[in-house]
């Protein structure tokens, strides 16, 4: 199945500084692009996937679940640990969650978290529902495109496969299960309004992990896809200096020694 216009996945090759975006549910690396390719300006070595099941068509997600899309980005973070003497990870949504899970379960390896807008939870009494619905109904309305800015447009699905949110529920109580392990620096970026994912999770997040190093950044003006929104700049420059802190190679000027 051909994937949609602007749904590619994005790979740079830059410096010995790597970061792993990871996108969301329903969504694709359109989301995170303008992330990636400010972090790739700089010299980073970046790489966002394509989910399996997203990007194309809902019917594909349908047969997909949890694992498949984890094992997409331990892939990739195995592959950029092969190359780089630093790996971040991040992601937005769902994606913070895949992102949390990689730091749980890598350990040292990664070196530092950036998440924005994490979810933690199905939320709603039609999550209960899930087990059953999912055999009844085969499809719920889209979550895609909550972004206040005029004309922001978030390529996903207008559906959403039941069986694929009924494995999204079982993916955060795992996740949520592994939290204690995360220990890496965190920097947790959440809008003030969310029309998918409350503020509850990030505050949920933030009293699981064991991170000493954390840092949380409210942002006013955008809703769930920040990284499309108004403060899409700031998150940017925040995950920037954050990695910069982090990473001695990483220059003064934002490129990477070497690179």
């Amino acid at each position: 199945m051909p994937v949609l216009p602007g749904a590619e996945p994005y790979r740079h090759d830059g410096g010995e500084v790597g970061v792993l975006l990871c996108h969301g549910f329903t969504g694709s690396p359109q989301s995170l692009r303008p992330w990636a390719e400010h972090l790739a300006a700089r010299e980073l070595t970046v790489s966002l996937p394509l989910l399996p099941g997203h990007g194309t068509r809902w019917e594909d997600m349908q047969l997909t679940g949890w694992q498949d899309w984890y094992a997409e980005v331990d892939r990739e973070l195995r592959a950029l640990l092969r190359t780089c003497s630093q790996v971040f990870v991040a992601g937005l949504s769902m994606g913070g969650a895949l992102a949390l899970r990689l730091a749980a379960r890598h350990g040292e390896a990664v070196s530092g978290v950036m998440v924005v807008n994490p979810a933690n939870k199905v939320h709603g009494l039609s999550a209960y529902a899930l087990p059953v619905a999912r055999h009844v109904v085969r499809t719920t309305r889209g979550i895609t495109s909550d972004i206040a800015k005029e004309g922001g447009v978030e390529i996903g699905y207008d559906r959403v496969p039941l069986h694929a949110a009924h494995s999204l529920r079982a993916f955060f109580r795992q996740v949520d299960g592994e939290l204690p392990q995360v220990t890496q620096p965190l920097l947790l970026l959440r809008s003030a309004a969310d029309h998918v994912v409350p503020a509850a999770d990030s505050a949920r997040i933030l009293s699981r992990v064991s991170s000493t190093d954390v840092r949380e950044v409210v942002l006013e003006q955008s809703y769930h896809v920040a990284t499309l929104d108004h403060d899409a700049d700031r998150i940017f420059e925040e995950s920037h200096a954050f990695i910069a802190r982090l990473a001695p190679s990483v220059g003064k000027e934002g490129t990477t020694a070497g690179g």
